[in-house]
This record gives C-alpha cells, sequence and structure tokens, in this order.
C-alpha cells in the first residue's frame, strides 16, 4: 500500500521518530532509555535515518560531558505523518 514507509516501519524506527515528533531534538542517552536500546542499537538505527534524511544529529556537551543530540528534519517529519496516514487507511479498511 502507498505511503508506507519500510525506512520507519520497524518497531524500534517507529518509536524513535514518534518520540522525536513531539519535540525539536533529544539527547542520545534520553532516546536510549525511552526506547529500551543498547547505544549501539540506538546508534544503528539513527544513522539509518539521518542517511536517508529523516534525521539530523549533531554533537555537543551537556553538563561536561560530550553528548549527541537528535532531531527529525522536515523530510523525516512528512514520512512520518504519511506513514500514519497509511497505517489509518489500513485500520479503516478493517473496521
Amino acid at each position: 500500500m502507498t505511503g508506507l514507509d519500510p525506512l520507519i516501519h520497524a518497531p524500534t524506527r517507529l518509536q524513535l521518530v514518534t518520540t522525536l515528533s513531539g519535540v525539536s531534538e533529544a539527547e542520545f542517552a534520553t532516546l536510549r532509555t525511552a526506547l529500551e536500546v543498547s547505544d549501539s542499537v540506538l546508534s544503528k538505527h539513527v544513522s539509518a535515518l539521518v542517511d536517508a534524511g529523516y534525521l539530523h544529529s549533531r554533537k555537543g556537551v551537556h553538563a561536561g560531558r560530550r553528548t549527541t543530540w537528535v532531531g527529525l528534519t522536515p523530510v523525516g517529519r512528512r514520512a512520518l505523518h504519511e506513514h500514519v496516514a497509511a497505517v489509518r487507511r489500513l485500520i479503516d479498511a478493517v473496521e
């Protein structure tokens, strides 16, 4: 069905982009805790979504520690909205 995005359909990636949809950006450690995944798992998903242009990431210092901040790009936000609309169409077809 048109609109389903295989790049963000995987559960962890979908949780990641929906979590980021409510904020301008979030700290990597905060996302790791919220999604209950390891650093390596989150890093892999973030990298794939950055490569696709759905996320941006930047390095910085917070409370004296180096950290990575991650946020949705306009392209990523649009992809999420289109994916959600496609899922809603599927749900409506069941009812």
